[in-house]
């Protein structure tokens, strides 16, 4: 994980302008959400994993569920994601988990982040800065 420092960090915004403003650019709510928190993420590479810049958030007012939920935006993060290549071992299959099971576990879940996609990480909070800060 490389925290990268961005004047977005501590910001309070309408989630609803949040999603119209970045949905659009390739971000998309990350899995790990939940009632009071989330992230925003970017998928910059699948090579070797998955690379992403991630925007974590907080609930301000409201829950995640809330069409007027107002969160305030946490210090964005580059964080790489490594999977087993093949299934995964210990995949548990009944009626149910069987349609959540069905992936490989992270090899890795913090991997080291490749140099190369580094400077892209931050480009792209430049540009969340120009988007939400103007």
């Amino acid at each position: 994980m490389i925290p990268i420092p961005s004047g977005i960090q501590g910001q309070v915004f309408s989630l609803f302008d949040l999603e119209q403003k970045l949905k659009p650019r390739g971000y998309d709510i990350g899995g790990n959400w939940d009632y009071d928190h989330g992230s925003f993420d970017y998928k910059i590479s699948d090579e070797v994993g998955y690379q992403f810049l991630r925007v974590p958030f907080s609930v301000v007012n409201g829950q995640l569920d809330d069409k007027e939920v107002t969160v305030r935006l946490g210090e964005p993060y580059l964080l790489s994601h490594k999977y087993q290549r093949g299934l995964d071992d210990n995949v548990h299959v009944g009626n149910l988990s069987a349609s959540f099971d069905q992936f490989s576990e992270p090899q890795d879940p913090d991997a080291e982040f490749p140099e190369e996609y580094i400077e892209t990480g931050k480009e792209l909070v430049e540009e969340l800065e120009r988007i939400l800060l103007t």
